[in-house]
């Protein structure tokens, strides 16, 4: 593996392509520490160093700032980030499946483009609200839910906003609103000059960039003395929880890459002196079909009952207290949590997976299913097994979606350190590293070099012999543990030495 990665560097063209998005990462990175005008950011920095010292629930201000990539904590043009064009994305992709002359679009010669179009139309109408909803929160910190408990500190170092007014808004939204918009350019120029899908590797860069802070607070936890012992927790649990982060990684590696292999025979077709057909292939059914959609879909739902109910003037309410105190993160949150989690699984599943369809093409094609008669049988069969598929990939999704809450809650980790132990942000990292390694894997195997693994490949790549010539010298199984080893004894120095 490690040859491979010094063969990418070998080949003119895909070193080309990872050194241009490097530089642009550079880009992105530097956006999210560029603070917009009118805003002072040193209390909105003491604002989230108390949020982290003190380990207080504020999950929405928390989100937002790990997917900006702490752009949010710096008030930077990039603090709206990518968010508004995914939204924008899957409301079009939905629309789609809904709207039928969405969908006849779609199916046109360029229609796509018409809709990527569309898209890039709804992406400034949400950056223009959520800039607005931004200006107007930094303008009034004190009466936000957003930044609850900020007002203490502008009470010892002055406001959050020293001029508010119009000429503060305007330039607040134009400000995010123009950084969404390169963010979306840089992406795309990523996805065509660079490697990877670009949009979800700005996504990816965010996330990554708060992992240092996140095993640092970690470190700090495990060395800060115990409630009510005095004593520290012993240095062995920090490379334990290491581990456990590594088999969550593995866990949610194998899922993401499982599937089930529905064999399709095609059958002989003589015409003239020419046999065509006769051979067999398979239909990738994969396991979590639905990806990260359905956390992001409950997350989001279940963010705006809370919201609403602390704003609402009759929140001073006991039971309405209790109910928002319980959507937070009580036993209720967790409840319908797991519940939206499996109805999105199968929702997403119906709309973006047509079995009649794929029938139809299976058998258009001279295909079938051995066991199993063409049309509305193998319609059937697809179906079932799909539905059978999608209930376990929702109990990993399940699973893996409270992972964090349970972490931080029952264990006492701290809420960044947390994000990285399951839920959203681990199954995106995951999905964009797997799609970077089969593009630079597809390089790889074109100039005759081995890909990453020797031995059980990339899903999806093809397992037919290489040639020979110019094979790179694969690193042997046993390597991999001194690997693991190496990466965990750099982490832990890296911790140690930011600590003291």
């Amino acid at each position: 593996m490690l040859s491979a990665f010094a063969n990418c560097f070998k080949i003119p063209e895909l070193r080309q392509r990872i050194l241009f998005t490097l530089a642009l990462v550079v880009i992105i990175r530097i956006g999210a520490a560029i603070p917009c005008p009118g805003i002072n950011t040193e209390i909105l920095a003491r604002f989230f160093h108390d949020i982290i010292e003190t380990k207080a629930d504020n999950t929405v201000v928390g989100m937002f700032n790990l997917f900006s990539g702490g752009a949010l904590e710096n008030c930077a043009v990039f603090t709206l980030g990518i968010i508004p064009y995914i939204s924008a994305s899957i409301m079009l992709q939905l629309m789609t499946a809904v709207v039928p002359s969405l969908g006849k679009l779609a199916r046109e010669e360029g229609g796509r483009q018409k809709i990527t179009q569309y898209t890039r139309y709804a992406t400034i109408a949400i950056c223009l609200v959520q800039g607005y909803f931004y200006a107007k929160q930094f303008e009034n910190p004190k009466t936000s839910q957003l930044f609850a408990g900020i007002d203490s500190i502008t009470s010892q170092y002055g406001p959050l906003v020293p001029t508010p007014g119009f000429t503060f808004e305007f330039t607040t939204i134009v400000s995010l609103l123009t950084g969404t918009l390169l963010l979306m350019w840089l992406g795309e120029q990523i996805t065509d000059k660079g490697i990877g899908n670009g949009i979800s590797m700005v996504i990816t860069v965010n996330i990554v960039s708060r992992l240092p802070a996140g095993l640092l607070q970690g470190w700090q936890m495990l060395r800060s003395p115990a409630a009510g012992t005095g004593e520290s927790i012993p240095i062995i649990v920090f490379p334990m929880m290491l581990l456990f982060l590594f088999a969550v990684i593995a866990g949610t590696i194998a899922i993401t890459q499982a599937m089930r292999k529905v064999t399709i025979q095609y059958a002989k077709q003589v015409r003239g002196n020419k046999v065509f057909g006769g051979q067999s292939s398979f239909l990738p059914l994969k396991v979590n079909y639905s990806g990260v959609m359905p956390i992001i879909f409950a997350q989001s739902i279940l963010l705006v009952p809370a919201f609403m109910i602390k704003i609402l003037p009759i929140s001073s309410s006991s039971w309405l207290s209790e109910m928002a105190d319980s959507l937070n993160r009580g036993t209720l949150y967790y409840v319908l949590y797991v519940s939206m989690i499996f109805f999105f699984s199968y929702f997403w599943v119906s709309f973006m997976f047509n079995p009649i369809q794929i029938a139809e093409d299976v058998k258009r094609n001279g295909g079938f299913i051995p066991g199993v008669r063409p049309g509305a049988p193998t319609a059937d069969f697809l179906e079932y097994t799909m539905t059978r598929l999608t209930l376990a990939g929702a109990i990993f999704l399940a699973i893996l979606a409270i992972l964090p809450s349970a972490a931080q809650h029952y264990l006492g980790v701290p809420v960044l350190t947390s994000q990285f132990f399951g839920g959203t942000s681990l199954l995106i990292m995951i999905g964009v590293m797997l799609d970077t390694m089969r593009q630079m894997e597809t390089y790889l195997l074109q100039r005759h070099y081995d890909g990453f693994l020797k031995k059980g490949r990339i899903r999806g790549r093809s397992t037919g012999p290489t040639p020979s010539l110019g094979q790179g010298q694969a690193v042997d199984a046993s390597n991999y543990v001194w690997l693991y080893v190496i990466v965990a004894v750099l982490a832990i120095a890296g911790a140690v030495l930011s600590w003291r």
